[in-house]
């Protein structure tokens, strides 16, 4: 899966990363490597959650399409 980021620069120095198609989704590291590894983490857990979600809802079926 390709996903888009968003990389900005804090207040405090450090790089912040967000991925606008997973709402509420970002991250930051000190060093460009730092930030992209940390933002893949956080997706995977976003992406976990939602599943998680998805799965407590009764009658819905998870489905993965590939892009």
């Amino acid at each position: 899966m390709k996903l888009k980021v968003l990389i900005s620069e804090g207040e405090d120095g450090w790089l912040v990363v967000e991925c606008p198609s997973i709402p509420g989704c970002i991250s930051q590291g000190k060093t460009m490597d730092e930030a992209l590894d940390n933002i893949k983490e956080a997706i995977e857990g976003c992406l976990e959650v939602m599943e998680e979600r998805v799965k407590a809802i009764n009658g819905k079926q998870m489905v993965e399409v590939v892009v």
